[in-house]
């Protein structure tokens, strides 16, 4: 007993018990274990577990549901929030997210995501933003910067053509129906707690019952962008954050400024 009192003192960190004992798939040093995990700590330190459902398309969260010990919703390819609207409806005492990819919340999921945030539909949006199709090659995506290389732009996205990259947490932030909106990073111990801090507020917000909750979180997918990990944190500080740049964009239904400096990737 006396050891057990000692070894609770002395423990820095456990994993929350509310994942399972499944190994995730996503690649070492990659954000979205990161992301994933603080989730399930927000929900288990809320006492939520029991009524916090969630929803996972198609993407590099699409085993979601093999890591979390709470009810989750499998979504065709960009329609989470078509089917959190539906399911928040019927259940508006659930805590209801989801949690979606670039390539799925701003490409196919454009128009389900504008609307039910446009709506203000009660549930809590988790966007993860790497710039880049993760999962399925390393494609250009919506929000793939300018001049930057994929495995489809191998001299660089050419905005001439491509056109410009999409910043969907702007463009929520200016919807009347959104009503907590911030974009954040998982880079740094410092980051981590922020992202923390701001997916509990987007839960909570949930009980105000007015208007959606969207976290942005931009992530290096350093597979992706053929660099090591600590390479593909270093390129994304210097060259996304310009573009995203991490902060509050919306609180408490109110629209904040926040500077937004568009260099183009060299």
């Amino acid at each position: 007993m006396t050891q057990d009192i000692i070894s609770e003192k002395n423990l820095v960190y456990k994993p929350s018990s509310l994942l399972t004992n499944t190994t995730f798939n996503f690649c070492p040093g990659c954000g979205h274990g990161t992301v994933v995990r603080l989730v399930m700590e927000v929900v288990e330190e809320m006492g939520i577990q029991s009524e916090t459902i969630g929803l996972s398309p198609v993407g590099c969260s699409v085993l979601l549901y093999d890591f979390y010990k709470i009810d989750i919703i499998q979504a065709a390819h960009g329609r989470a929030p078509a089917v959190a609207t539906g399911l928040k409806r019927m259940l508006p005492d659930k805590f209801v997210f989801t949690y979606q990819g670039d390539g799925d919340l701003a490409a196919i999921g454009t128009g389900e995501t504008i609307h039910a945030c446009n709506r203000g539909e009660n549930f809590t949006i988790i966007y993860i933003n790497n710039g880049i199709y993760g999962m399925t090659g390393g494609q250009m995506a919506p929000t793939t910067l300018p001049g930057m290389k994929t495995s489809t732009t191998p001299h660089g996205r050419d905005v001439a053509t491509a056109g410009h990259p999409l910043s969907m947490t702007n463009i929520v932030a200016a919807l009347d129906g959104s009503y907590f909106v911030t974009r954040q990073s998982v880079h740094t111990p410092a980051a981590v707690r922020k992202t923390k801090r701001a997916l509990r507020t987007a839960f909570e917000s949930q009980k105000l019952n007015k208007g959606t909750s969207f976290v942005e979180v931009v992530c290096s997918c350093h597979s992706g962008w053929k660099m090591t990990p600590l390479q593909a944190n270093r390129w994304m500080e210097e060259h996304m954050f310009p573009y995203y740049p991490p902060g509050d964009l919306k609180v408490d239904g109110r629209q904040l400024k926040i500077g937004n400096d568009l260099s183009v990737v060299a």
